[in-house]
């Protein structure tokens, strides 16, 4: 009998035992994985404010203006620099989306039926460089945009550039996609589109600008911004032709680096040039966009929002660090002045 109970029982009583130890390390993991660092965030209190356009410069997505309840939340001070995202792709192996070849079967999806397929060299691993042009032509974008083979977070300019001495930077040549990949390994998230403009106002009523009303180019240097007449001739007044050091102008309100100027940044939502319409006329709370995209210039195309405006943006052009300023997309999509930052809700 005690040998027939060592023999069955016992063994099956130290397999449960093993069991419930690996389950028990399983949710202590979980929970170790769950904690996030708010190193480097600021914690902004939730509120109640108006979103939308505030001026003659505000564009038709911008409308109607509606009120916006956000709950508190933590948010990175500046934008993630090239020294937080090389950690991340040290620890995971992770390959961007301007370091691989682009797979026309799904690019096809976004555009018209039957376009044709561009030459393989096209393909190639590739992302979108900035380049002055004497053409004023500012609904040409491919004046001053060139797709540069192996131009990427770790070669901003291409092959023959690097990261050297720039740890401080933002990151840049990141996609939608690489962005949220970021977000799940470090716990955090991107803000939505109604968080950012909270932030970015900081407790203001009716604020153009992230600073206030005062124009970017009068007084003090506010941002990273592109000085002179776009795209020909950058002044440099705020001493930085392209992307700057994060923290380099002074923060807003909320404490908040960068969130004007420098580079554009992700947001979580798609881009509905309808959207601010279809929200209830009431006060909507925690938006987080809508179910699905569309753009009335590229409606083939679903694209996400970015904000905050970068250093090509100039008043005669588009004025991106307004606090309602929307832009949009593709989530696969990169380029020399898109960026990002992360947030983490309080509750």
């Amino acid at each position: 009998m005690i040998d027939c109970l060592f023999k069955n029982i016992l063994p099956r009583l130290f397999v449960c035992i093993v069991l419930i130890f690996n389950i028990s390390c399983k949710d202590i993991g979980s929970k170790i994985e769950k904690t996030v660092s708010k190193n480097g965030m600021v914690f902004i209190n939730g509120g109640k404010f108006e979103m939308g356009g505030d001026n003659d410069e505000a564009r038709q997505d911008e409308y109607p203006k509606h009120i916006v309840s956000i709950s508190s939340f933590w948010m990175d001070e500046s934008e993630v620099t090239n020294a937080e995202f090389k950690k991340f792709v040290d620890e995971t192996g992770y390959i961007t989306t301007a370091e691989r070849q682009i797979n026309w079967d799904e690019i096809k999806k976004m555009l018209p039926p039957n376009t044709p397929k561009p030459h393989d060299s096209l393909l190639s691993p590739a992302s979108l460089v900035f380049k002055e042009t004497s053409n004023s032509n500012l609904n040409d974008y491919s004046r001053w945009w060139s797709l540069i083979r192996n131009a990427n977070w770790r070669q901003p300019f291409g092959p023959e550039s690097d990261l050297l001495g720039k740890d401080n930077y933002p990151v840049v040549h990141i996609s939608w996609d690489d962005a949220n990949e970021y977000c799940k390994w470090s716990g955090k998230r991107l803000p939505t589109e109604a968080e950012f403009e909270y932030a970015s106002r900081a407790g203001m009523v009716n604020n153009i600008y992230s600073w206030g009303n005062q124009k970017v180019n009068k007084g003090k240097l506010k941002a990273n911004i592109w000085e002179g007449q776009f795209p020909k001739k950058n002044n440099v007044n705020d001493k930085f032709y392209y992307a700057a050091p994060v923290k380099s102008f002074s923060p807003n309100n909320y404490g908040i680096y960068d969130i004007a100027g420098n580079v554009w940044e992700w947001c979580s939502d798609w881009y509905h040039a309808n959207y601010y319409s279809m929200l209830p006329k009431g006060g909507s709370l925690n938006p987080k966009g809508p179910d699905t995209s569309y753009d009335p210039v590229e409606p083939f195309s679903k694209k996400k929002v970015i904000r905050g405006g970068s250093f090509l943006c100039n008043d005669s052009y588009c004025s991106g660090y307004r606090n309602a300023a929307r832009m949009k997309t593709t989530p696969d999509s990169s380029s020399l002045h898109t960026g990002f930052r992360t947030v983490v809700s309080a509750d």
